[in-house]
């Protein structure tokens, strides 16, 4: 299951989706009021519960950068691995322990986001379903985005790495010679996936030769 709350970086939220589809996974989606918002100001995009497909084949085919057609077509998106549910709705499938599901991503997390999931608040289908997969035990991946971090983010991010979660900050490397934006985001959306077990190729993986990014390094 893939979440996304209301911090910066829908960017990172849609490379992990298309490369989770390009694997093959079945995906089940829940998009937060406020991460509509935030992808409203960031894409232009307004993602609507009624038209989530239409929406989300715009979203995946726009670039770190927000220019569409940078994958493709929009009509070429094909989702027939996404399950989309809405956030307000806690009767949805993935409420419930019983649903199956292998784990769970939040890309990005907010530090709303991240304190309501630590206090079991359960306010909305994304923070339940975090709940959820914490107690069945199940593979949780936290890719918080924000910076400077409060005490209190702090605390709550120690209480999620206790409970089982991986807590992965959305920092980008620069060893993989990152020459464009969307460099940078696949390399953290690469980092996700490979905390939750996915295969990919989003990222120059380091292999220890010094200056490798740049064709170099020794021989």
């Amino acid at each position: 299951m893939v979440g996304v709350s209301g911090a910066s970086g829908t960017p990172y939220a849609a490379a992990v989706l298309r490369a989770l589809l390009a694997a093959g996974e079945s995906v089940d989606l829940v998009v937060s009021r406020a991460a509509r918002l935030t992808l409203l100001d960031e894409t232009g995009i307004s993602f609507r519960d009624a038209h989530w497909r239409d929406d989300l084949r715009d979203w995946l085919a726009r670039g770190a950068d927000g220019k569409p057609g940078t994958f493709g077509s929009s009509a070429g998106v094909v989702l027939d691995g996404v399950r989309h549910w809405a956030a307000g709705d806690l009767a949805a499938g993935p409420s419930s322990g019983s649903y199956p599901a292998k784990g769970m991503l939040i890309v990005p997390a907010s530090t709303a986001s991240v304190a309501g999931v630590s206090l079991g608040l359960s306010k909305d289908l994304l923070q339940r379903a975090a709940s959820v997969t914490l107690k069945e035990g199940r593979p949780l991946v936290v890719a918080v985005r924000e910076t400077p971090l409060s005490g209190q983010t702090l605390k709550a991010l120690v209480a999620l790495d206790e409970a089982g979660a991986v807590v992965l900050p959305a920092s980008p490397a620069f060893y993989s010679g990152a020459t464009h934006i969307q460099d940078l985001v696949d390399f953290v959306a690469g980092r996700i996936l490979d905390a939750a077990g996915v295969p990919h190729t989003l990222y120059r993986r380091w292999e220890g030769e010094l200056g490798g990014s740049r064709g170099g390094g020794t021989t």
